[in-house]
């Protein structure tokens, strides 16, 4: 299974957590390989590439599928013709995050710092096109702010560069920032989502902070190339279902800020095609560009 982000992204927890429980149900080692670089282009040409023949298969989010193509018109791949969809796997919640030390509370704070200051407040993304990026520029758009971004070569590595006080805030997915968070070196201020998260009740959300009408998250999914046997992907998508009424997936997935949501390969076929068209209007609308 190619993951084209770093290890200990929100994707790489999830999709290790899934090829665990399939290879149990299958009774086939399914090895996770993570194959970065250029926003996960590299990794999901690797895939595009590969044989058809359901041996490989990749955990891709979306940000890969319809965020990079929109800013990167030389992407070597069509996220539309290129692959064999199989199945939505999870959503992803993301979250403002800064460093455990930093002035700032909440996300409110960030705003209003930001404001005072247009320009000066910076933001980690794991790479032009990433949904950190993508995020981050959504957010302050949505709030009236100018801040700066600083890409990384993946979603991991910028969150370590906000723990390390390199950058002041980043935007991710709960599931990539856990680990520092409960290492006390990373806080989050601001949840992007209706509802808090029970793994971190203490962190508002954005709408209690007064920052309404907005929510951002990502999708986790399994894809393979194109070409890939019918019989495979069908075969493929019946064990992700059947892994994600596993308790304990539930579980792990509720405490990364996941929510399990498997599809047919004809749902997230049409997702891919129909998120495209709105990300690429998004990307417009807000004049976001791949630096």
């Amino acid at each position: 299974m190619i993951v084209p982000l770093g290890a200990g992204s929100a994707v790489d927890v999830a999709a290790r957590l899934l090829a665990q429980k399939m290879s149990e149900n299958m009774g086939q080692a399914i090895v996770v390989e993570n194959i970065t670089g250029a926003a996960g282009i590299i990794g999901a040409d690797r895939l595009a590439k590969a044989a058809p023949d359901g041996y490989t298969i990749g955990g891709f989010n979306d940000s890969v599928l319809t965020m990079v193509p929109n800013l990167n018109k030389n992407t070597p791949f069509n996220p539309v013709t290129d692959f064999a969809h199989i199945s939505q796997v999870a959503t992803i919640v993301f979250s403002v995050a800064v460093p455990a030390d930093s002035k700032y509370k909440t996300a409110a704070e960030l705003v209003a710092a930001a404001k005072a200051a247009p320009g000066q407040i910076t933001y980690a993304s794991g790479g032009n096109g990433s949904p950190q990026h993508l995020g981050g520029a959504l957010f302050a758009a949505h709030t009236g702010i100018d801040i700066k971004h600083v890409p990384y070569r993946d979603a991991s590595q910028a969150a370590q560069g906000v723990a390390g006080n390199q950058v002041d805030m980043t935007v991710q997915g709960i599931a990539t920032v856990a680990s520092l968070t409960k290492a006390g070196k990373l806080r989050i201020v601001g949840v992007m989502a209706d509802t808090r998260n029970p793994e971190y009740p203490e962190a508002q959300t954005l709408k209690e902070q007064g920052i309404q009408g907005f929510e951002y998250s990502t999708w986790f999914a399994l894809t393979s190339p194109k070409g890939t046997p019918k019989e495979i992907v069908d075969r493929l998508q019946r064990e992700v279902a059947k892994a994600l009424t596993d308790p304990a997936i539930k579980e792990r997935y509720a405490g990364l800020g996941l929510l399990p949501n498997g599809t047919t390969p004809e749902q997230i076929s049409t997702l891919v095609r129909n998120q495209l068209a709105r990300y690429g209007k998004a990307i417009s609308d807000n004049n976001i560009k791949a630096e």
